[in-house]
């Protein structure tokens, strides 16, 4: 029971209907769960990590997991928080993004062995759908509904259009687990609205109650997700020296919310050690994580070089934007352009060791970059 409680305390923002209901059912068998991923990019960030290490938890307990790809959804786009329609991709591009998906997941989530995650591809059951099907889910929701999410008032505010597809994005998110049968679906608070279209879905056509797990987001001092739609991605792919630097470049106030949502190790650590360390602590354990504890220490060994010793190896990869303030924007502290800006005008950037003060000098790639005292970059394509 007490694992149980672990899993469904930590990191957690809510569990509707209830946490002592979701115990409870996990006590008498084993459930079912999954969380969707839409593939809009070809690499999963650190923040899919916190969901990808809460569907593993419950893995280990015994549980079955399904990982899916919404290789359907993810061609139309969810609206979710978005100020504008997002661009619809095709499905060679979403194919194309999903290809290595299962490969990075693998190195948290179990895909052989005893108990193996399942992988699905929503397109399965959405793309089978016809207009009569859709038209008669569609019934179960009111336009209303739909429009009291805050960034869709937000557009119409602007006078900006909201899409007769971007209303069908729950929809389809939410016949998801009505096609799988399944008693959990976890994600990030900001999917709550999505996820409990699936639930209203679930009680509707197969009076059965579905569970809905929120997780805490990984957000920075301005509350934006450090995710690649932010411009601040840490990506699951990078090397190890890339994950381990970009970490130790992120603002002391992620420490906490990092330790609790990354790692297993003791939430009370960030509190007890200064934020340096703490934060080398978060940086070698996710890294351990991802590519193992021998790649962790190097990648800690050059770290130390190039801070502590004064050798820099120039460890991050800065990709190439429109001009200097742009590309060294999201290794600032707080990754915005207009900070950038000041950290250049005040002479605190050097190309290739030489003080730039102008933020629209373009580098070009090759380039080493030192931003302040702490953070060594090398310009990379974009």
């Amino acid at each position: 029971m007490q694992d149980i409680d672990n899993v469904l305390t930590r990191g957690i923002d809510q569990i509707l209907p209830s946490q002592k209901g979701l115990a409870d059912l996990m006590e008498k068998r084993k459930i079912t769960l999954y969380q969707g991923f839409d593939p809009s990019s070809p690499n999963l960030h650190l923040g899919n990590l916190i969901g990808i290490r809460k569907l593993a938890q419950f893995q280990k307990l015994g549980h079955k997991v399904i990982f899916l790809i919404g290789d359907f959804t993810g061609m139309i786009g969810d609206p979710t928080d978005k100020r504008a329609a997002r661009k619809k991709l095709t499905q060679k591009q979403v194919l194309e993004n999903a290809k290595s998906y299962q490969t990075q997941v693998s190195r948290v989530l179990k895909f052989s062995g005893e108990n193996a995650a399942e992988l699905k591809y929503n397109s399965h059951w959405l793309s089978k759908l016809s207009f009569e099907d859709i038209t008669e889910l569609a019934s179960n929701f009111t336009t209303q509904q739909m429009l009291e999410r805050d960034f869709f008032q937000a557009r119409i505010k602007k006078n900006k259009p909201i899409y007769l597809h971007e209303f069908l994005y729950p929809l389809m998110q939410g016949y998801d687990c009505v096609t799988m049968d399944v008693d959990l679906e976890i994600g990030g608070s900001d999917q709550l609205f999505n996820m409990m279209a699936g639930r209203t879905l679930m009680k509707i056509l197969k009076g059965k109650e579905k569970y809905v797990l929120t997780m805490k987001l990984l957000e920075d001092p301005t509350g934006k997700k450090m995710g690649k739609t932010e411009g601040k991605t840490i990506n699951l792919i990078d090397t190890p020296i890339n994950i381990y630097g970009k970490i130790m470049a992120l603002p002391d106030s992620l420490v906490g919310s990092g330790i609790e949502l990354l790692t297993d190790l003791p939430r009370q650590l960030s509190k007890n050690q200064n934020a340096m360390d703490a934060k080398k602590i978060l940086a070698y354990d996710v890294v351990k994580q991802l590519h193992g504890q021998s790649l962790a220490k190097a990648a800690q060994n050059s770290f130390i070089k190039t801070f502590h010793e004064g050798r820099p190896e120039y460890v991050l990869e800065i990709h190439l934007k429109e001009n200097l303030a742009n590309t060294i924007a999201p290794f600032t502290s707080l990754a915005s352009i207009s900070e950038a800006k000041r950290l250049i005008t005040q002479r605190s950037v050097d190309v290739n060791n030489k003080t730039i003060t102008d933020p629209t000098y373009q580098p070009k790639i090759g380039q080493k970059i030192q931003i302040g005292k702490k953070i060594f970059g090398s310009v990379v394509e974009k």
